[in-house]
Formats: structure tokens, sequence, C-alpha cells
């Protein structure tokens, strides 16, 4: 409680701009008083569909948009990827009722920033949304586990070639460490004595086997799926 109150009261220099997007009337006008009580949110647009959405952004572009994945005109991960293609500086953060694994590996894999269930508490909503604005990506507990059974699930689809063989090269593997181990494409480089378009080309070839799409999500994959333990 004392958080919020925190949040009411102190004035912030840069309001985050937030767009809704859900086919539930209350459910859209409830975020939108929730959100416009925080001095440092601007709600600025609430939306039922995909296509009222879109005419929404040619006009103006929030910073986070707060998407169901239930929408008319579009499901949610379609419409994901194609607001991700045309507004790639905007953030999503799935807002669900479903909160099943494959709902929420598939919207991250789609190039969500985190994913919520709708009986989320306000502190967590809120967080959420400063946490995706400052730092990118927001994990709880439930996706960090949808993450992990999904990168299994795609490793063990991926991991065997026709002779048995991991898809990994030797190489690929010493650079997967290296990103678990936090380290930026130039220090890789210069760890590994080689050039930094290398290093981008194992990287993209890293997101390509591993059905990822992005380096945190394969930072999880690396880490959690239990390959860098074969070495």
């Amino acid at each position: 409680m004392e958080k919020i109150k925190n949040r009411l009261t102190n004035q912030p220099s840069n309001r985050i701009k937030i767009g809704i997007v859900d086919d539930h009337k209350l459910f859209r006008h409830g975020l939108m008083q929730i959100l416009g009580k925080i001095k440092h949110f601007e709600p600025i647009f609430e939306v039922d569909s995909y296509p009222q959405l879109v005419r929404e952004l040619e006009l103006q572009a929030p910073d986070i948009i707060l998407m169901d994945i239930e929408m008319p005109g579009t499901d949610g991960i379609d419409g994901c990827k194609l607001i991700i293609e045309k507004f790639p500086e905007i953030k999503i953060i799935a807002i669900s009722m479903h909160t099943a694994d494959n709902f929420i590996f598939y919207m991250m894999k789609a190039g969500a920033r985190s994913y919520l269930p709708k009986d989320i508490d306000e502190e967590i909503l809120y967080k959420a949304i400063e946490t995706v604005h400052a730092n990118g990506f927001y994990f709880t507990d439930a996706v960090a586990a949808a993450m992990l059974n999904g990168v299994k699930d795609n490793y063990s689809r991926r991991s065997t070639s026709k002779h048995g063989e991991s898809p990994l090269t030797k190489r690929e593997l010493e650079v997967l460490t290296l990103i678990c181990n936090g380290l930026t494409t130039v220090e890789i480089a210069q760890k590994l004595f080689i050039s930094v378009k290398t290093v981008e080309g194992h990287r993209k070839n890293l997101l390509e086997k591993s059905g990822m799409s992005n380096s945190v999500s394969l930072a999880v994959y690396a880490v959690k799926s239990g390959i860098l333990n074969e070495r």
C-alpha cells in the first residue's frame, strides 16, 4: 500500500503512455481508471479490437500496450507480431484470463515483453509496466516456467539430427555459455578471439535453432533447458 501511495504522490519527470486493447468494456474502463490514478502513467486510449488499435496507432503511439490475447479482428499472438513489425518501438504486455503455458510461451515468442493474468494485483501491474518501460522485459515466475517448458519442448524436437547429433556446434555452445554469463557481444568476441560480426552470426543461428525471438528468451533457453550441462 505504501508503494502505491508513493506512486500517487511523487511527481514524475516523464509519463509512460499506455494503450489498452480488450473486448470487454468494463475491464478496459477499469484499467483506464486504475492507471489514470498514477501520476507517471498516461493512459491515452482504449480500444476493443485489432483494427481499432491499428487506426489509433496511426494517430498516436503509446510506449506500452496492454493487450488481451483474444480480441475481434485477429488474435493477440498474430496482432502482437504485426504491431511489432509496424511499430518496433512499442512494447507489448499481454494480459489475459488464459494462464496455460502454451498461451504464455507463444505470446512471448511473438514479441510480448511480459504476460500477466487478469486477476493480477495492482502493485504487480504497476511494477510490470515500469519494469518493461525501463528494462524491456518483466518475467514473473509463471512466465519463466512457461518459457522453460516451451524451450524444452523446442529443444527436444530440434536437439537431434538424423545422425543423432546436437544441432549446436561447439562454438555455439561456447557463445551460449558466455551469453548466460552476461557478456556483451563485444566481450564475447574478445573472449573467443573472433570478430563481433562472427558473434552476431552465432547469436542469429542460436535464435533460429532454439526457436526463440530474442536474447532474453535465449538466455532462459541456455540456462534452464540443460543444454550447457551436457558439455
